[in-house]
């Protein structure tokens, strides 16, 4: 069974559409969107396990030159 979560993340202004390209390359990144809103970018991650979000979130995602900050929402397995 695999492990869901969206990553809303706020992008420093001017730099979204580098960091949404970034976003897609990271492993374990399913899809990435630009969005209006509160948010600049919605990505869907999809690994095999819980204990694999936290270093993608914080090394991964959150080390991307110009994310400003982020929210992860993690889904109840079906």
């Amino acid at each position: 069974m695999s492990v869901k979560a969206y990553v809303l993340i706020v992008a420093r202004p001017g730099k979204t559409r580098e960091v949404v390209g970034m976003v897609r390359s990271v492993e374990g990144v399913r899809e990435a969107h630009e969005v209006m809103g509160p948010y600049d970018i919605v990505a869907e991650v999809v690994v095999e396990s819980l204990t694999e979000i936290p270093p993608i979130l914080s090394d991964r995602i959150r080390g991307i030159d110009g994310v400003e900050s982020t929210t992860s929402l993690v889904t109840f397995p079906e």
